[in-house]
């Protein structure tokens, strides 16, 4: 049940990882910010300290962290949805705002399937550019997301 990767061309990366839960409820921790805010807080000594979601067409969402020492940066996410299929697929547009800089949007669509009994997630991401790519996976971002859906996995 860890994140896998695999890179697809020169701007995609594809992720994929199962889940011991239906994919209703899989969607509904993906979709609604009081659960986004509980798997998502104090991963890798990151805390949420706000996240608001939209979830329609149209609608906006923006998820922050702080470090729980003044050693780690606070950065967020922040993006658009662009269509919803509950429970099946989520498509939206994010960036990521770092102290340093703000990345290029990252076009994404994530889809759930029921499997054994569970959900198996695929995301797809589609970036910019084969550098926009390597940049976002420079950032550790695989790392701590396979850090919350560990916390996601408890919920």
């Amino acid at each position: 049940m860890t994140l896998e990767t695999k890179l697809q061309g020169d701007r995609q990366l594809i992720l994929t990882r199962t889940f011991a839960a239906p994919p209703d409820r899989v969607f509904r921790a993906h979709t609604e910010a009081a659960l986004v805010r509980q798997w998502m807080s104090g991963a890798m000594g990151y805390v949420v300290v706000d996240c608001t979601y939209d979830t329609r067409p149209g609608g906006s969402f923006r998820v922050v962290w702080e470090g729980e020492d003044d050693e780690m940066p606070s950065f967020e996410v922040s993006g658009e949805f662009i269509a919803l299929d509950p429970p099946h697929r989520i498509e939206h547009v994010e960036r990521m705002q770092m102290p340093e800089r703000t990345t290029s949007d990252n076009h994404i669509v994530t889809e759930f399937a029921a499997d054994a009994g569970g959900t198996l997630m695929t995301m797809t991401m589609t970036f910019d550019s084969s550098d926009a790519r390597h940049e976002a996976i420079a950032t550790g971002m695989t790392e701590g997301m396979e850090a919350c859906y560990l916390q996601l996995d408890t919920l």
